[in-house]
């Protein structure tokens, strides 16, 4: 029986929207030519399976997929840690993306309060969408809906 997703509070809106594709193999190579490219990338506990394996290349790519997509959903804040956001499985399989840090910090300015991701791995390719959901903040706004500067 499929898991279902927890719908999001009401009045809540789409305030960003990322998407990114890794090339597996090519993302692979970095990582077996810089060994401390893991470490930078991810936090500890996404480098393995949730049974303590070690995570394949592709597994890693659609990780690094999600990191730049969550990225490009918050306007590519600068300062971005890689470790800040981080994606982990609940017990059902489901990938959940853990923010803090300066990724937090960018949400939080955002009026982010949830995230929605989606991850494949497939053709050599790993790709990643993610949904930035929150409300947007009553002042601060401009007429055209953009927060303003």
């Amino acid at each position: 029986m499929p898991t279902s997703v927890p719908l999001p509070p009401a009045g809540h809106l789409v305030l960003g929207v990322g998407i990114d594709v890794v090339a597996v193999e090519r993302f692979g190579r970095s990582l077996d030519r810089t060994p401390s490219l893991a470490r930078r990338l991810f936090a500890p506990a996404e480098l393995v399976t949730p049974s303590g394996a070690p995570r394949a290349a592709a597994s890693l790519a659609g990780r690094f997929a999600v990191k730049e997509a969550v990225a490009k959903a918050l306007g590519v804040p600068r300062g971005m840690q890689w470790h800040d956001c981080a994606v982990v499985t609940e017990e059902s399989g489901r990938p959940v993306l853990v923010t803090t840090g300066t990724v937090q910090a960018a949400a939080a300015a955002l009026g982010v309060e949830l995230w929605r991701l989606s991850l494949s791995h497939d053709g050599g390719i790993a790709a990643a969408v993610v949904l930035a959901l929150g409300l947007p903040p009553a002042s601060g706004r401009n007429g055209s809906g953009r927060l303003a500067p």
